[in-house]
């Protein structure tokens, strides 16, 4: 997956969760760890550790809640 395209869909994610109540970091950590494959979540937690450029506040918040893959 592209990197955009990545930034794109965790951005859209954050972007729903946060017009919900409570703390939109964990859901968008939960989505992502529930729905997310592990090369995507590995590609996500590499991008957020480089600085996290183009991610809404919330995905950067969530990286500490996203399972690194085995």
């Amino acid at each position: 997956m592209s990197p955009d395209k990545m930034i794109r869909m965790a951005n859209q994610i954050a972007a729903f969760h946060a017009s919900q109540r409570g703390p939109a970091a964990e859901a968008v950590a939960g989505h992502i760890n529930d729905f997310w494959e592990p090369r995507m979540r590995s590609a996500l937690l590499s991008h957020i550790a480089a600085g996290g450029a183009g991610l809404r506040p919330e995905v950067v918040a969530a990286g500490t809640l996203i399972r690194q893959p085995a």
